[in-house]
């Protein structure tokens, strides 16, 4: 890896067992890393300003398509399960040579806590977005219901666009529509949201996937677990992790801090990254780089 301060997106590949994993890297690799794992039916397009922030506050980042996702490779046999998703987080570990920050939106999130369940010492600290071992199931059928909504694809980007401004109403429709571009894929001459259609048959047409996609009793064992710094963010808006949900993990969790985003739903780094870049950005100060200064010293 050559060595820079470029906050510009750097794509790698990142080869595992069974997918090649493909990336963008942000900042100097000698820098102390932050893996950016975003949400299901999403790519590592979500980060590209968290990452530039990041590489401009002197970290590396690291956002990751998850397998099934964006350009990397989708499952061989058409399976997908949180163990495999938490493998992978290992196989990035593995590649990066040393232990990053784990910052996870939705399942990346649960991935992300899978995988600390499994090795506890694999990151240096661990941030949750929206997301922890019980949610709130109608919030999380929505977005189902809406990744299976459009099957024949669009007929254009702005098609697209649409069907993302009716269902994110609280959004203003983007007039650049660069970004969403890059979350779809081309087929047959129709545009496809970026991800496996198999992904969404590993939790609908097989039930007993679905409950492992989302393993609640796994995923609080791992919490429960958890030694190092944690941070909780919700989305003030969010129908998919209630304040209740939030409570249960701060009493797995006692040390964990925890951050509401107002105004913000689900996908809270898209909806304010402002004010989840800063968040984000005192708490990689705060708890991580004093950390590791003193580990140093």
């Amino acid at each position: 890896m050559s060595i820079t301060t470029d906050t510009e997106a750097r794509t790698i590949e990142i080869p595992g067992d069974d997918v090649t994993l493909a990336a963008d890297a942000f900042g100097d690799p000698t820098n102390p890393p932050v893996v950016l794992l975003h949400g299901g039916g999403q790519t590592r397009h979500s980060w590209r300003r968290t990452g530039a922030d990041l590489a401009a506050a002197g970290w590396y980042a690291i956002a990751v398509d998850q397998r099934g996702h964006g350009e990397s490779g989708w499952s061989s046999d058409s399976r997908y399960s949180l163990t495999r998703f938490a493998n992978d987080i290992g196989t990035v570990v593995e590649y990066l040579g040393m232990q990053p920050v784990l910052v996870g939106a939705s399942l990346g999130g649960a991935a992300s806590l899978a995988a600390l369940g499994e090795h506890p010492t694999l990151a240096q600290g661990l941030v949750l977005v929206d997301v922890a071992p019980f949610i709130r199931i109608d919030g999380a059928s929505t977005i189902r219901r809406f990744m299976m909504a459009t099957p024949e694809g669009f007929g254009s980007v702005a098609e697209a666009a649409d069907a993302v401004a009716a269902y994110l109403p609280h959004r203003p429709r983007p007039r650049n529509l660069d970004g969403l571009r890059r979350n779809l894929r081309e087929a047959d001459g129709r545009l496809f949201w970026h991800w496996d259609p198999e992904l969404l048959a590993s939790t609908i047409e097989r039930p007993m996937l679905r409950n492992t996609m989302m393993d609640t009793s796994r995923l609080a064992a791992a919490a429960a677990g958890l030694r190092v710094p944690t941070l909780l963010v919700r989305g003030g808006e969010s129908d998919v992790l209630g304040v209740d949900e939030v409570r249960h993990f701060l009493d797995l969790v006692p040390h964990a801090e925890f951050a509401s985003v107002e105004g913000a739903h689900h996908m809270v780094a898209g909806d304010d990254n402002a004010v989840f870049g800063a968040l984000l950005g005192d708490f990689l100060e705060r708890r991580v780089r004093t950390r590791l200064a003193q580990f140093m010293a």
